[in-house]
């Protein structure tokens, strides 16, 4: 199954965590377009805001390299 219909499965289970884990995939997945890493990698670090989990701090301090949070 490609990433697209997997997020739009855990979009439509609420599955915040899995969710999360999807955007950091597909942003891996885009790693030579930096503008599509960080709309992948912010959506990733919205969600793993929401559901808590540890990821979070690896998804900020990336969109800090990236130069999208100061």
């Amino acid at each position: 199954m490609d990433i697209n219909r997997k997020l739009i499965a855990a979009h439509t289970k609420g599955d915040i965590e899995n969710i999360a884990r999807l955007y950091a995939q597909a942003a891996s997945q885009v790693d030579e377009i930096p503008d599509k890493v960080a709309y992948y990698l912010t959506h990733a670090y919205v969600f793993a805001l929401e559901a808590g989990i540890t990821e979070a701090e690896d998804y900020r301090k990336t969109l800090k390299s990236l130069g999208r949070e100061e």
